[in-house]
């Protein structure tokens, strides 16, 4: 069947903010859909509230709102717009909430705009649990035996019926948001009480326990005439009990049978057929239990999943860009595949290579938390390899996970036997590293039995880690690294790092012998055909094998790192500026070259650039490829600025072996990490930082803060998204945090800063060509310098800055980078306190406020900075009109718009052992996973905006509950005088209501949590009883400490907002009144940005 005629402009919903469950991959399905949709002539209009993103550029959609998605936003945008048809299957859950709240509000029919993609039916089929159980059984395969309940009681009568241990699963959740294993009563009324409130319909179901099953995933596809491919099987080296995010998975599925295969495709189709999934991609998953081989099926999502990032980027088959152009009409037989151009899209793609998945996590930034993995999804981002076989293409994913101890390591003597069944108990419960440990146990004697046994996973994945524990023990009893052994070595996938410890010799003399013998890797291409066709398009992966793949080329390349994994401090926004590096530079006539192992990005997605290799990004990885593209034709350098901390990492290595690094030089770089250094550029400049020093010991650090003064900040040398920062008051909180800290790196020393109290913190993104700047916007912060840049809400332009201070950071920073000798990209942070300008520091790469700046200001600095990388100047930049004349961000005219961005921190997926939610307080080490953006003409509406997007928006009536900080008392009255008279009710603790009173504040007198009398309700229980619609709360002293803790811990769990700063309280009362007088607006980013007319075309 041919394109629809029907639609010509279609709604695109997005994600919103990236929270663990639901990250970046959606922002890839998301851009892929628009640019499609585009190209078949149908006019896009996009709602997604991440300024991080892709998607969220101007050029992909007709008209781009970043507004916060919430069906009354997204109905005004429907009646502005008036678009054809919706789709929603591209956007995670939040877009699937979304489309069903605005299907039942009536608003879908009213506009005559319907769903496409999947139909309402659909989606409620295979998001309801109990329907699709039906579903299930009329395709004649099995489901777990279960039971909705809708309060405790059922809940507890259905736990006696299927028997312990049983699953809890919240309705409509994203992520396992809620789910767990309750084991006895007690755990029921914990996990089940959370669940209930977490799910929108108040249901959960439970269901019997098929812990240690194996578990498996389908990725399929249907067209509208009934042609069903199965893209992708997957398969969980953790059986189930672990959420699929936060297992390292394989794909092909490896350890079925040919028959258990057939009846689990046949399943499948069978389900997606009778659920009617009439056009797109949808994920079903599958556990069979390893005993008897019975199969029941678990779930399916009706939409583009996270596993279909995995799936496209694993088989070169692009199922979100094919899903849309299933939408509007078309047929898999009708669309042609990209990577081979001969072969339609109806033809399933076939692997001759392995892929494993290897998932990331933040604990290190959530001590307190449970690191136990359950059925909630708690990794932050994930890697991926190929190779030839699974030893390989294991072993690289996990050197790509980029985290110290997450490779397989031969170090210290071998585990005595006690020790390795010490080891093996400790791998009974799933944790990050568990293989690491097995690998350890199986060091030590351990057997693949022992092993399967304690840890239900299969025993072929554990024979294959037998399979490189023998090879590590062979290469380490060898005479000599011959050149037999190396290629053996390299076919299992072993590190010259690797390789280096088992000989005891630097790694740099490994790959000087490997080098010598000729052992090197070939790139083999992902053509979706096993090579049956020819493929088209350059997406490479490296393997020990005969023969290269690598076309030669006459064009000069630019190889551009990417940042890997996403993590907490390192996320999208980086991702963001390495593909418009990419687009730029392409654009600029170059051939690019991008080498990443995410597979949620955009970046790795096959027509970003030029060529792709997916690899890891360790030294080793990255000179092979640089080594294989200098043989294919002329490379013009490499790009280590835009990946965040990763490739700037290998800025210096790459220049010693002689590779051309583009842009600002890796000494350059050193200069503003290097803290001696920096002191230099900064005196030479004339500019002031906060008191310092540098400490190797604890005792040298107390004598430094005695100096400077408390409170004082501490932090390692050399760190991204403010690792292990700490503010400390006291002689004997420092000299605890230097031992902890110092052990974490003996060389690198401890760095102590004079902490500035009540300064105002100020963001800056600029562009440095040698002469001249460009300043890409000035950024003021909403919290005060203390809390982390990146967790921390601002406002561009600034709010209260005048035009004095903002020459003096324009000043400033040019006298930065003339002195840092910047080309490209670079960020500053200023403390303004008591009307003096200090620097905190300086990066010369992009920084994650990159896509903000560009969103705010319409103006795409990063493509800028790629430009100027490769020797374009900014004069040059503004003749071409890629950067405005006369004008730029560090001074907008007076009708800007205001934007605001705010932090989304996903503390409630973060358990203590006890199953308390972890603390949500800020501080300089950054926690958020994602971010959000409110663009309105005024501050308040602006920052009502960015509420709705990140928590679930600023209460208009109701009860606000006080209790601050001696220090904050006087500060608040304003606030909170404000809020009484705009009707809310105030409550508050002993101390604040007294002051509260004395200045004519009614208010109510609560009892503290720790010193409640018997039968008196504390705030906590009038939290939790869901009478409190918004906490201000700014923690004082140790004492006060586990109280703030108890409140903080009960609102996050209710999802209401809570206020931890002065600052942020009084921009959360601008923002209440806009929503109460004012009405909501929406506006397109391109609408903005031709009323900002930076670039002067109305003139």
């Amino acid at each position: 069947m041919p394109k629809r005629t029907d639609i010509s402009s279609v709604l695109v919903i997005g994600s919103g903010p990236i929270v663990i469950g639901q990250a970046c991959e959606f922002d890839y399905s998301g851009t892929q859909a628009c640019r499609v949709l585009r190209e078949e002539g149908v006019r896009v209009v996009l709602v997604n509230s991440n300024p991080a993103t892709i998607m969220t550029d101007p050029e992909f959609a007709d008209a781009t709102y970043v507004e916060p998605i919430t069906p009354e936003v997204v109905e005004k945008i429907i009646e502005k717009e008036r678009p054809d048809a919706v789709l929603a299957t591209l956007g995670g859950q939040t877009a699937l909430n979304t489309a069903i709240a605005l299907h039942e509000n009536g608003v879908l029919e009213k506009y005559g705009c319907p769903l496409i993609g999947a139909n309402v039916e659909a989606i409620q089929l295979g998001e309801d649990r109990e329907r699709f159980k039906g579903v299930v059984e009329r395709c004649g395969a099995e489901s777990a035996r279960s039971r909705i309940c809708h309060s405790m009681d059922d809940c507890l009568e259905a736990a006696a019926d299927l028997g312990y241990p049983v699953v809890v699963r919240p309705s409509f959740t994203m992520g396992g948001l809620g789910s767990g294993f309750a084991h006895d009563e007690a755990d029921l009324r914990r996990i089940a009480g959370a669940g209930l409130q977490y799910s929108p319909t108040t249901e959960v179901l439970l269901e019997e326990s098929i812990l240690g099953w194996k578990e498996y995933e389908l990725e399929v596809m249907r067209d509208n005439a009934d042609n069903v491919v199965v893209v992708c099987s997957i398969e969980n080296l953790d059986p189930m009990g672990v959420h699929t995010g936060d297992s390292i998975t394989v794909a092909p599925a490896l350890t079925l049978t040919d028959r258990e295969y057939q009846r689990m495709r046949d399943v499948g189709i069978a389900v997606i057929r009778e659920v009617g999934v009439e056009t797109g991609g949808c994920n079903i998953q599958f556990a069979i239990n390893p005993a008897d081989g019975r199969m029941i099926v678990i779930e399916m999502n009706p939409r583009v999943s996270r596993s279909s990032a995995l799936a496209s980027k694993a088989t070169g088959f692009p199922i979100a860009k094919i899903a849309a152009k299933m939408a509007i009409g078309y047929t898999l037989d009708e669309v042609p595949n990209d990577i081979t151009k001969e072969t339609p899209a109806s033809f399933e793609p076939t692997l001759d290579y392995v892929v494993v998945k290897v998932p990331r996590f933040a604990f290190e930034k959530f001590p307190a938390a449970d690191p136990g993995l359950t059925t909630t999804m708690k990794s932050v981002g994930e890697a991926m390899s190929l190779g030839r076989n699974f030893t390989e293409a294991l072993q690289k994913a996990l050197r790509s996970a980029e985290r110290a101890g997450s490779s397989f390591h031969w170090e210290g003597p071998t585990p005595t036997p006690e020790e390795a069944r010490a080891l093996l108990a400790t791998a009974v419960m799933p944790t990050d590293g568990r293989i690491v440990t097995l690998q350890q146990a199986m060091r030590g004697g351990i057997t693949v039995e022992q092993a399967h046994e304690a840890t239900g996973i299969d025993p072929w994945f554990l024979d294959q880690m037998a399979l490189i524990n023998e090879l590590a023990d062979e290469i380490a009893a060898a005479p000599e690294l011959s050149v037999e052994l190396l290629r053996l070595a390299k076919r299992h996938g072993f590190s010259d790092a690797q390789l280096a410890q088992l000989r005891t010799m630097p790694e740099a003399v490994v790959r000087g012998v490997r080098h010598a013998l000729g052992v090197r890797p070939v790139y083999k291409t992902v053509d979706t055909c096993a090579a049956e066709f020819a493929a088209r398009t350059p997406y490479h992966y490296s393997t020990y094998d005969e023969e290269s793949e690598v076309a030669p080329r006459e064009t000069p390349a630019v190889i551009i790192l990417g940042s890997g994994p996403n993590r907490i401090g390192q996320g999208v926004e980086f991702d963001y500026s390495c593909v418009h590096a990419s687009f730029a530079l392409r654009e600029a006539g170059y051939d690019t070259v991008m080498v990443n192992c995410n597979p949620e990005t955009v970046s790795t997605d096959y027509d970003t650039s030029s060529r792709l290799y997916f690899e890891p990004l360790t030294l080793e990885d990255v000179l092979e490829v640089v080594h294989a593209e200098t043989q294919a034709g002329p490379v013009a350098g490499v790009v280590v600025q835009l990946g965040g901390q990763t490739p700037l990492g290998l800025a210096q290595a790459l220049k010693d072996a002689g590779v051309p690094v583009v842009g600002t030089s890796p000494e350059a770089i050193d200069l503003a990490e290097d803290r001696g250094h920096f002191g230099r550029v900064l005196a030479e400049a004339g500019l002031n930082a906060p008191k310092h020093g540098t400490a190797f010991s604890a005792a040298e650090a107390i004598e430094i803060a005695r100096e400077i003064g408390y409170p004082v900040l501490v932090r390692p040398s050399y760190v991204l998204g403010g690792r292990g920062m700490e503010i400390v008051y006291d002689d004997e909180r420092l000299s605890e945090y230097v031992t902890r800290a110092t052990v974490a790196s003996p060389e690198h020393p401890v760095l102590v800063d004079r902490f500035l109290d009540d300064a105002i913190e100020i963001d800056v993104d600029a562009l440095f060509d040698g002469e001249e700047m460009y300043l890409g916007g000035i950024m003021e912060h909403i919290e005060e310098a203390g809390i982390h840049s990146g967790d921390s809400s601002c406002t561009l332009p600034p709010a209260t800055l005048g035009a004095g201070e903002l020459e003096r950071v324009r000043e400033a920073t040019r006298r930065l980078a003339e002195g840092i000798g910047v080309r490209g990209l670079m960020n500053v942070q200023y403390a303004l306190a008591q009307d003096v300008l200090y620097v905190l520091e300086a990066n010369p790469r992009a920084s994650r406020t990159v896509p903000f700046v560009a969103k705010a200001t319409g103006v795409p600095i990063a493509k800028a900075a790629a430009r100027i990388m490769l020797g374009a100047t900014i004069a040059q930049l503004r003749e071409e009109g890629m950067l405005p004349t006369g004008v730029d961000g560090g001074a907008l005219p007076a009708h800007a718009p205001m934007s605001v961005k705010e932090a989304v921190l996903p503390f409630k997926r973060f358990r203590t052992k006890e199953g308390e939610v972890v603390d949500s307080l800020l501080g300089p080490e950054m926690r958020s996973t994602g971010e959000v953006m409110g663009i309105d003409t005024d501050f308040g509406s602006a920052f009502a905006k960015s509420q709705l997007g990140s928590v679930s928006g600023l209460p208009t009536s109701g009860t606000v509950f006080v209790s601050v900080a001696n220090r904050d008392k006087r500060a608040m009255l304003f606030p909170i005088k404000r809020l009484a008279d705009l009707g809310f009710a105030i409550v508050a603790t002993e101390g604040t209501a007294a002051v509260l009173r004395r200045n004519g504040i009614e208010c109510e007198v609560v009892g503290k949590h720790s010193a409640r009398g018997e039968g008196e309700a504390s705030i906590i229980d009038r939290i939790l009883a869901g009478e409190i619609d918004l906490v201000f709360n700014t923690p004082s002293g140790q004492d006060a400490r586990a109280d703030g803790y108890a409140i903080r811990a009960a609102i996050t769990s209710m999802d209401k907002p809570i206020v931890t700063t002065v600052q942020q309280l009084g921009a959360a009362v601008q923002g209440i009144e806009a929503r109460l007088h004012g009405e909501l607006r929406v506006k397109p980013l391109q609408e903005h940005a031709r009323d900002l007319d930076l670039y002067g075309s109305r003139s």
